[in-house]
């Protein structure tokens, strides 16, 4: 087994996985919009239909996805599951950080207007007295 990476063989078969649901979402949103146009589907069903097969090939790609993270990590030793699962906990930390400031940002421009709003407001009676 000389040259046989298992995290890269399981990255391809994550990848045909992805790949292959994307593939079959395309595939039925190209049937469906067919359908609606032949008149065998009104456009509401449509709708229907495509965000229910939405949901399942995100729900198909949640698994393939778990499924790969499952076989990564069985083929490490308990050490190199420990310093991954130090790693992902250290990004996740990083990601949640730099969300908060995002969304204080975010509260931050979105009280702006209203300042503004106030200031032209109180400019407008001192102009009137």
């Amino acid at each position: 087994m000389a040259g046989f990476d298992l995290g890269e063989g399981a990255r391809k078969v994550f990848l045909v996985g992805v790949g292959a649901i994307a593939a079959g979402a395309e595939k039925s949103q190209q049937i469906i919009d067919e359908l609606v146009k032949k008149g065998e589907l009104t456009v509401e069903q449509g709708k229907v239909l495509n965000e229910e097969l939405t949901r399942k090939a995100t729900q198909a790609a949640s698994d393939t996805q778990d499924a790969f993270l499952r076989s990564r990590m069985a083929s490490m030793t308990p050490e190199e599951r420990e310093a991954y699962v130090q790693k992902v906990a250290a990004m996740a930390t990083e990601i949640n950080e730099q969300a908060t400031t995002v969304e204080s940002e975010v509260e931050e421009v979105e009280e702006t207007p209203e300042a503004d709003a106030e200031a032209t407001d109180d400019e407008a009676e001192a102009t009137e007295e």
